[in-house]
């Protein structure tokens, strides 16, 4: 294909039919060459507009990208139209956003916005597998104990691992849709864990509002109930709840209330006189916390009426809300 737009060259003296004289077509070239003329310029002028050529006497092609604008595939996206850059990319004040640039995220609404609640789903169901690790004696402040344990199961052998994990989704996703951020301790996302002193730290480095441990009981059937386990005031080694005891039971007498209403469960006949509310200094998720922090005993695993209510996915969405109630009532959403 030809580029250039100079006219074809001059016939040859030979190349003149030799029954017309060569000036006579000489002459009627030059007229048709004169007439062509201003067309012909015309025509170039706006070639050049249209195409956006430049002076070099370059064919007019594709506009050239700045070495920062340079990706490796061409302008239509073949993987062949074009070779790969080896330029870096550099910033471009003038350059508008980019269309795949993430928007920022709208700030949360509700009336637990900007509140932080940590739920610590108890146990996890890979411990029984990992028995030497969880066994492991870890500082409480008070004393050590073992890095966790395997949690307890029905008589069916529903896992009490399973059940915490479910009712905290479920808890997770009424608090985030009241606006707050919520933060796990795990999500079945390891193998085992984490131990005790671990779940304490995620709280206190996540700097919560609240911090909710769910659990399932496994004593003897006919004990049955829900219950509250309280932050007892302990101070020793890295122990110190001195200043957690108060908001702590404010946070668990407001679960306790709203758990009931929405479940319809009974606080626990077999300890707590009836108010399904019970202090402990041996447990060193509370012992470590530096933030308001209860437990929630959710039923007896080990009671078959217990253990129907919390096998009922319908059940679990009602502790979850109960949960999610008393969180917000002691946040003052």
């Amino acid at each position: 294909m030809r580029y250039d737009d100079s006219p074809p060259p001059p016939e040859s003296a030979s190349s003149v039919s030799p029954d017309r004289p060569w000036y006579t077509r000489r002459s009627t070239l030059a007229v048709a060459v004169a007439a062509l003329a201003p067309t012909a310029l015309a025509g170039w002028v706006l070639t050049q507009v249209l195409t956006g050529s430049g002076h070099d006497g370059q064919p007019p092609g594709p506009k050239a990208l700045p070495a920062s604008h340079t990706t490796g595939a061409g302008a239509h996206g073949g993987a062949g139209d074009a070779k790969a850059s080896t330029t870096t990319p550099s910033p471009d004040a003038s350059a508008p956003a980019s269309a795949s640039a993430s928007a920022p995220a709208a700030p949360a609404k509700g009336p637990l916005a900007g509140r932080t609640v940590v739920i610590d789903p108890g146990h996890n169901t890979g411990n029984f597998k990992h028995t030497s690790e969880i066994d492991r004696q870890v500082d409480i402040g008070t004393n050590r104990k073992e890095c966790d344990t395997t949690g307890t199961t029905t008589n069916s052998g529903y896992m009490e691992a399973e059940f915490t994990l479910d009712v905290s989704r479920r808890t997770r996703t009424l608090l985030e849709s009241k606006g707050a951020k919520v933060v796990f301790t795990h999500d079945a996302d390891r193998p085992w864990g984490p131990c005790i002193d671990e779940r304490a730290r995620i709280g206190n480095e996540a700097k919560a509002d609240a911090v909710v441990s769910v659990h399932a009981d496994g004593v003897s059937a006919g004990n049955r109930g829900f219950h509250i386990i309280l932050p007892a005031t302990v101070k020793g080694g890295a122990a110190d709840t001195s200043k957690i005891v108060g908001p702590s039971r404010d946070l668990g007498e407001r679960i306790a209330g709203n758990f009931a209403r929405s479940t319809g469960s009974a606080p626990a006949n077999y300890l707590g006189s009836g108010t399904g509310l019970v202090v402990r200094d041996d447990l060193g998720g509370l012992n470590l916390s530096t933030r308001p922090k209860v437990f929630i005993e959710c039923g007896n695993m080990r009671d078959a009426k217990d253990a129907a209510q919390l096998t009922s996915p319908e059940w679990r969405q009602k502790a979850a809300e109960g949960i999610t109630n008393g969180i917000v009532g002691f946040l003052g959403g």
